[in-house]
């Protein structure tokens, strides 16, 4: 299945005029781009795009050169396969991108499934600098649902109907507003929301969200997290439903040099609800760790 069309869906999206498509591994990426210094790296989580940055992006690029891809089978990226969205295998993407866009991070903030894939890539390929983690979905599934919920991803996504039937449920449960309170307890501004409508009820992005599941290795990360040197600041909204408060804070001593900071009544999408508050903390963060812009 196709991503969304740049010409089409494409022309809702904040900071159209910082987009541009580059080549890289053989796969057509969308990027945004806004800012001059040193460079933030910012990886959205499963399902999401770069939207999701469109209120932290603006306040970062006053300092920072802030770069923000589509990660692989998401919103406008295309061209990877579906076993690209594997962690490992994403994390190697990420780096082809990098390379090709010749920069450096000195920093990488992720969000939930992006957390865990900046600490991929702080294993795999080197990166030492700080990870900002907001909401960061790094706990594996307690028990036998670790290997349940993949194994039920892959199930579905085998079945091509599947991601057109999700994408046509989203509005039969009340529309994307219900679907993303009752799983993210946040609430978004008018043009979050008509993103995430958008992205929600596209099969092409449907199938890559649900191949990412699939493919997703917690359990693997987290037998090497510990071995992972970077300084790591994890921000978490205290109403999270999605990863509870009490995970973060079981993860924070899985990482051998973290921080969790907890934003009070923020829910799974904290950073796209308070983008202020969540930029303040991180230029903070990041200056203590001599990341200044």
């Amino acid at each position: 299945m196709s991503g969304l069309d740049w010409q089409r869906e494409g022309l809702i999206w904040p900071h159209r005029e910082a987009s541009r498509f580059i080549m890289a591994g053989g796969a057509r990426w969308h990027v945004q781009e806004m800012g001059a210094g040193p460079v933030l790296l910012l990886l959205h989580g499963t399902g999401a795009s770069v939207h999701s940055w469109r209120g932290l992006m603006p306040l970062l690029s006053e300092r920072y050169r802030v770069i923000a891809p589509d990660l692989p089978r998401h919103a406008f990226t295309s061209g990877h396969p579906p076993q690209a969205t594997g962690l490992a295998a994403m994390a190697r993407a990420v780096a082809e991108l990098n390379a090709a866009l010749g920069i450096a991070p000195q920093a990488i903030i992720g969000h939930s499934a992006g957390a865990a894939l900046a600490l991929q890539l702080a294993l795999d390929h080197g990166f030492a600098g700080p990870i900002i983690g907001l909401n960061a979905a790094l706990r594996p599934f307690p028990g036998p649902f670790a290997q349940l919920f993949p194994a039920v991803a892959k199930t579905l996504l085998v079945n091509p109907l599947v991601p057109r039937l999700f994408a046509a449920t989203v509005d039969w449960g009340g529309g994307a507003e219900r679907f993303l309170w009752r799983s993210t307890r946040s609430r978004l501004d008018p043009q979050g929301l008509a993103c995430y409508r958008t992205l929600l009820t596209h099969p092409g992005h449907a199938a890559g969200a649900l191949a990412m599941m699939a493919n997703w290795d917690l359990p693997g990360l987290r037998a090497r997290m510990g071995a992972a040197g970077n300084r790591v600041l994890l921000l978490h909204g205290s109403a999270d439903p999605a990863v509870p408060l009490a995970w973060a804070k079981e993860t924070q001593g899985w990482l051998g040099n973290a921080r969790l900071d907890v934003l009070e009544g923020l829910g799974h999408l904290a950073h796209e609800e308070a983008s202020a508050q969540v930029a303040a903390r991180i230029v903070a963060f990041l200056a203590d760790e001599g990341q200044g812009g």
